[in-house]
């Protein structure tokens, strides 16, 4: 196995999309002005098909769609990473070529969830995703949603197959990922994937974030990264605290749910989600504005949900 070319290595404020949904039905103008916003705020890569991104709810066709929606709109200039990691190696498989056909810079691939198989199980999964595809592939860590973890062993396995890339990590183990670092060669990154402990893991050596709360106020998002990145961790601190309520009321429920109704008060996106999520209870609606108002200027506060396209899809 050789390693995989790459134009851009994923680093700084990758969002986890949402995925817009009208009646039930992917709404690919929303999808198409969500992005569009998010490149013109200036984001450093784009997450498909995400656990915020509802991607297990989505269809093969509804998948393909908003895979080619994001690679045409970042025409190159960040990269677009897709999730497609199930608890099915063969189904992994086929998601991961599907992303690389049609594009895709590189995948994020959780661990195999509810089976909870061995440390050898996994390590197997991702030798066969590998041999299976030429996709570059980043390793998503989170105990909590899959019910194991990675072992240092097993991260010092995965650095020897040449697509992997990176392992991002959404358990908030700062202690954990001190360790990793010093089992992992410099061609692979490590990255935060839970905003609560983005600036933490960032100060502990992470080369980015994928980011839920970029898809509300990806500006700050990308400034505290940029200054802890810059050894300016006062300031990143001082943004960090500005957000952490915001981090907080985003916590209350699924995040797919939260992040919706924010974008409802800021942007007019629809607050649909697919069951079994549900749309989030008057009381966490109540938090998101409170969290949302210091952090936009009142006469932001409803941008235009359709700005203008660079290209006519």
């Amino acid at each position: 196995m050789t390693a995989p070319a790459l134009q851009r290595r994923p680093g700084g404020t990758i969002t986890a999309l949402v995925t817009p949904f009208r009646d039930g039905l992917l709404d690919d103008v929303g999808l198409m002005a969500h992005v569009e916003w998010q490149l013109l705020s200036g984001v450093d890569g784009l997450l498909a098909c995400s656990l915020t991104g509802e991607g297990p709810t989505l269809t093969t066709n509804e998948r393909a769609r908003i895979i080619s929606i994001c690679v045409e709109l970042a025409e190159g200039q960040v990269p677009v990473i897709v999730a497609s990691g199930t608890n099915d190696t063969a189904t992994t498989i086929e998601e991961t070529r599907q992303a690389q056909n049609l594009g895709a810079d590189a995948a994020l691939v959780t661990l195999p969830y509810y089976s909870r198989p061995s440390q050898k199980g996994i390590l197997q999964h991702f030798e066969r995703l590998a041999d299976s595809t030429d996709l570059p592939l980043i390793v998503h860590n989170h105990p909590a949603r899959t019910a194991v973890g990675l072992a240092p062993a097993t991260v010092a396995r995965l650095a020897e197959i040449p697509s992997v890339i990176g392992i991002a990590d959404g358990s908030g183990d700062i202690r954990g990922i001190s360790e990793w670092r010093s089992l992992l060669p410099e061609r692979i990154g490590l990255y935060a994937a839970d905003d609560r402990a983005t600036l933490a893991l960032m100060i502990a050596g992470c080369r980015g974030s994928f980011s839920s709360a970029a898809n509300i106020v990806p500006r700050l998002v990308r400034a505290m990264q940029l200054s802890a990145g810059c050894d300016q961790t006062a300031a990143a601190r001082q943004i960090d605290d500005r957000l952490r309520p915001l981090f907080q009321a985003l916590a209350r429920e699924s995040e797919p749910a939260t992040v919706k109704q924010a974008l409802t008060f800021l942007r007019g996106m629809s607050p649909d989600v697919r069951l079994p999520l549900t749309q989030v209870e008057s009381e966490t609606r109540q938090a998101l504005q409170a969290a949302i108002a210091p952090l936009v200027p009142a006469q932001q506060a409803r941008m235009p949900s359709l700005p203008t396209f660079r290209l006519g899809l």
